[in-house]
């Protein structure tokens, strides 16, 4: 269950760069450590939906059906390339900018969350990631992967924190070079179209 193998893998699976990873980097260079924070925790509550299909088994249903696949999938893909759009746009949620209209907590948050919410292969992810950890007493399979999961949340919300605080600290030079400015917002675009194509040719 929660051994140091498990520990291991999970942490090696947080901190490889991903979505979450971008988005949060973007907020702390972009609005600073509060933001990324907010983004951080909304990333890490993005993947409850995910976690509970697994759990119940409803990560199955979501592989075999390619109609519902589908209709997460596009659905994903249009808010990767929307939030490619808002790095580039002056005064976009994503924009690198000095600014004094921010958006809310909860407003980064919700756009965190709904990052992960419409991934679809992180059902079919957590499916395949938590069942080798599991004790093999199946009375005890829906407490252990929730179990898992939590733990698996936990780690995803500190590294994630870590990444956006790190990001924060860069913020002040960041912000003082309109070159860097330019070049780091033509950057979260190109990364968040380059996901939303990669997503785009997933197959269930």
């Amino acid at each position: 269950m929660i051994s140091a193998q498990f520990l291991l893998t999970a942490l090696v699976v947080v901190l490889a760069p991903g979505t979450g990873v971008v988005y949060t980097l973007a907020l702390g260079l972009g609005q600073g450590r509060t933001a990324a924070a907010w983004a951080a925790l909304g990333c890490t509550f993005g993947i409850v939906p995910h976690l509970a299909a697994a759990t119940l088994g409803l990560a199955a249903v979501l592989h075999t059906s390619a109609v519902l696949f589908n209709i997460v999938k596009w659905a994903g893909v249009a808010y990767l390339l929307y939030l490619a759009y808002t790095a580039l746009k002056s005064g976009g949620a994503l924009a690198i900018e000095e600014r004094h209209d921010a958006p809310s907590g909860p407003r980064i948050s919700l756009r965190g969350a709904l990052i992960n919410i419409l991934n679809p292969k992180l059902s079919i992810f957590f499916l395949a990631l938590l069942p080798p950890f599991l004790s093999g007493n199946p009375a005890a399979a829906t407490f252990e992967m929730t179990l898992m999961g939590g733990v698996f949340m936990a780690m995803t919300f500190v590294v994630f924190l870590a990444y956006g605080t790190f990001a924060s600290f860069a913020r002040k030079a960041v912000l003082g070079s309109a070159r860097t400015m330019a070049w780091l917002n033509r950057s979260f675009a190109a990364v968040f179209a380059g996901l939303g194509l990669r997503l785009a040719f997933e197959r269930a």
